[in-house]
């Protein structure tokens, strides 16, 4: 195993977790300081009642909600940001509720640095370094198990107009307090249970194997996926089911704190060009992407790989499959989840690029946009860390096989 001479990890942010860890919110907030928090949603939270839920618990208490903004969508983007915070400002709220999924904990991200240090545009703040103090207070509260983004040092948010996903990186963006409460993720849907789940599954297994793995970013890691693995599709299912609401909550923070600490790979890359470039969700691409990760690593990370085995798919599997052959058996295992969360979910969760289509079933990425994302990716960070090189010529080779669905010739795979 690849252990470094020298690493860092951080996990800083407080967890609270529970079947009704909403309960916890005004003693949380009253031991920050603050009583006017703003809550940054989205339409389908506040339209499923989840924000009922938070109003509910803080009903009461000293705390009033200074103003609600809900008007996050599936894929956010920088002006979004703008808006919000000119919002927070006009209304004199002192720190941040955030209830949604990635978009919308990573949008409050955003909110928070323009409000904590001035400014009116967000993209004043691109990159890494550029936020070099804390922030307001914030709570995370999550509505998918999938992105890990309360408790990780990232947020992505879009530029529309250029079609481009905006990293913007710091530890001072660690929300306070990430909440994780089992009816939080009750009413998610089955189809969108399914590639959340698999996207946090993604975050682990990269984790294990990229190049800025640790020993503490390896424990989260492994124990993720199997906390994920043993209920996704279950959930999928069955989704009433809170204790497995809750491990899949479990899962996903887990997963968020090893790759916030080890980094990604491959699978992102493509995955953060395809979302800029076809505005398809996040967790689609990482589901269908992550075996092509695995197959293009393997000649570098085949130990590693095989080791993921023993969380996905449990020791009696582990045990009786063969050393060599277990790399091969974690893929075919992530591709059978990938066909079994297909079936449980009436075909609309998508196991290759062809598959993926919009509300009105149009296809989100033609085949002659494969070029513009394998461009795309060229400018990604996700690269960095990935064990092996991934220039244009193997990025068009990778997506041309997810488009169709077709297994790597691992032959082709440049070896760098």
């Amino acid at each position: 195993m690849f252990l470094p001479d020298y690493y860092e990890f951080c996990a800083r942010v407080k967890t609270v977790a529970g079947h009704r860890a909403l309960d916890k919110i005004p003693s949380m907030l009253s031991s920050l300081g603050v009583t006017r928090p703003m809550i940054i949603t989205d339409r389908g939270v506040l339209g499923a009642g989840l924000i009922k839920l938070v109003s509910g618990a803080i009903k009461g208490s000293k705390l009033k909600v200074g103003a609600v903004y809900d008007e996050v969508p599936p894929d956010s983007e920088y002006k979004i940001v703008n808006t919000a915070a000119k919002l927070y400002r006009a209304k004199k709220c002192d720190s941040i509720i955030a209830v949604g999924g990635g978009s919308v904990l990573d949008t409050a991200k955003g909110v928070n640095i323009l409000v904590s240090l001035g400014g009116a545009n967000i993209l004043e703040y691109e990159g890494a370094g550029a936020v070099k103090r804390k922030l307001r207070p914030m709570i995370a509260i999550p509505t998918t198990s999938g992105t890990g983004s309360e408790v990780t040092v990232v947020a992505v948010i879009a530029d529309h107009q250029k079609k481009v996903k905006i990293p913007f990186t710091s530890y001072f963006l660690l929300p306070d307090i990430a909440l994780l409460d089992s009816r939080m993720t009750k009413t998610l849907p089955p189809f969108l249970t399914a590639p959340t789940g698999m996207d946090a599954i993604t975050h682990a297994c990269e984790a294990y194997y990229c190049l800025a793995k640790n020993p503490l970013s390896d424990a989260t890691a492994l124990t993720a996926i199997r906390l994920i693995s043993a209920n996704i599709l279950n959930v999928v299912k069955k989704p009433g089911d809170l204790q497995g609401r809750l491990d899949l909550a479990n899962g996903a923070i887990l997963a968020g704190m090893a790759f916030s600490n080890s980094m990604v790979g491959m699978v992102h890359n493509l995955g953060h060009a395809t979302g800029g470039a076809c505005g398809v969700p996040h967790g689609v691409c990482m589901s269908l992407f992550l075996p092509y990760g695995l197959e293009y690593n393997m000649h570098k990370r085949a130990k590693e790989i095989g080791e993921l085995l023993f969380p996905l798919a449990g020791p009696e599997v582990y045990a009786a499959t063969p050393l060599k052959q277990r790399p091969e058996k974690t893929i075919e295992y992530i591709r059978k989840l990938n066909q079994n969360l297909h079936d449980a979910t009436g075909g609309r969760h998508a196991r290759f690029l062809k598959e993926i289509v919009d509300r009105e079933g149009r296809q989100m990425v033609p085949k002659e946009k494969l070029p513009d994302i394998a461009r795309t990716a060229q400018g990604d960070g996700a690269k960095i860390y990935n064990p092996e090189e991934i220039n244009y010529d193997d990025a068009m080779m990778v997506l041309e096989h997810a488009y169709e669905g077709k297994p790597l010739d691992r032959r082709k795979v440049r070896k760098g």
